[in-house]
């Protein structure tokens, strides 16, 4: 199957929407777009001088994509009958702000928000991407009456992207030798699996340079953890958001659930008795299919990592018992 566009019976009648015109979103409909994700993408916003504008943008360029439909406008009638409904649209953090604060915001906001798109699309996979993303899983999972499998988030999707670059770049290899990634919390608690990681099969700790020289110290493990951890406040601080990674793994992951591409990745989810971790929701590896996460499964993972697996479930069952969720 070709990565540039879907093949599937579930094609021919999907319809994505998008909620949320800013710039996370409509990063996330371009992408889709020009990959042809979906057969219908739609731009849901309450701004409807923005949204309507983001959509005759991107309509102009449908001569040249895969996908020829696109719709939108600030009347929430536009989600209706989608497939799979991401979800950008959330308050931004502000100056002064604590994270725990913009929790509170999103959450209420997701409480009203997520019974209307249900009842536009009451048959569509919910998919988070507004942060805190684990903590409103959890809130977008209690109020819509969901099955779990149906309401995910990308969780550290992104950050496993994130990682595999860093990895490549610093071994001078083809990202896609490079097999690692980020499990737990998308946020500061996050972190990688090194106990498995490795590049062409060979474990990670084992690679060398041509000198026969191991390349991977455990202090330059930790800088790459740290730089993947910290990698969206860097770009942040230069330009203003994070958007185009974001959103062509947000194109991607609709790929593969519209496409039943049987793909596995780390994505959140609620969890229950995993590892000992149920309520919260986290990222660990995810099979993704039209249902949306069909199976999660018990990596292999070795002392420290429970921990902070254990540590990020900590965290984000604090934020939601302090938001009264």
């Amino acid at each position: 199957m070709s990565s540039a566009t879907v093949e599937s019976t579930n094609l021919a009648n999907s319809k994505l929407t998008v909620v949320g015109a800013g710039s996370v979103g409509t990063s996330i409909a371009y992408a889709s777009l020009i990959r042809g994700s979906a057969r219908q993408i739609a731009l849901y916003d309450i701004d409807a001088k923005k949204v309507e504008a983001e959509v005759r943008d991107l309509s102009h360029g449908t001569q040249f994509t895969p996908t020829r439909i696109v719709t939108g406008g600030s009347d929430i009638e536009v989600v209706k009958d989608s497939s799979v409904i991401i979800i950008t649209a959330g308050a931004r953090q502000k100056p002064g702000q604590t994270r725990l604060d913009l929790a509170g915001v999103n959450a209420g906001i997701m409480s009203q928000l997520v019974p209307q798109l249900l009842e536009q699309a009451p048959n569509a996979v919910l998919v988070l991407v507004t942060n805190p993303c684990d903590v409103l899983t959890v809130v977008a999972h209690k109020v819509s009456g969901l099955p779990v499998s149906r309401v995910l988030s990308t969780g550290t999707l992104l950050d496993t992207s994130r990682l595999r670059w860093a990895i490549a770049q610093h071994a001078g290899t083809s990202l896609s030798n490079v097999h690692a990634a980020m499990f737990g919390e998308h946020g500061d608690t996050e972190f990688p699996i090194w106990s498995s990681a490795s590049i062409a099969q060979i474990p990670i700790r084992d690679w060398t340079d041509e000198a026969g020289q191991k390349v991977f110290s455990e202090e330059i493990l930790a800088t790459i953890a740290h730089d993947t951890v910290h990698a969206a406040y860097s770009i942040i601080e230069g330009k203003g958001a994070t958007n185009y990674a974001i959103g062509l793994a947000g194109a991607r992951l609709v790929e593969a659930i519209l496409g039943d591409q049987h793909k596995v990745w780390p994505l959140s989810s609620v969890l229950t008795d995993y590892r000992g971790v149920s309520g919260v929701a986290l990222s660990v590896p995810s099979l993704v299919g039209p249902t949306g996460v069909e199976r999660v499964f018990e990596f292999p993972m070795d002392a420290h990592e429970i921990g902070m697996l254990n540590k990020s479930a900590a965290a984000i069952r604090a934020t939601l018992q302090a938001i009264g969720y």
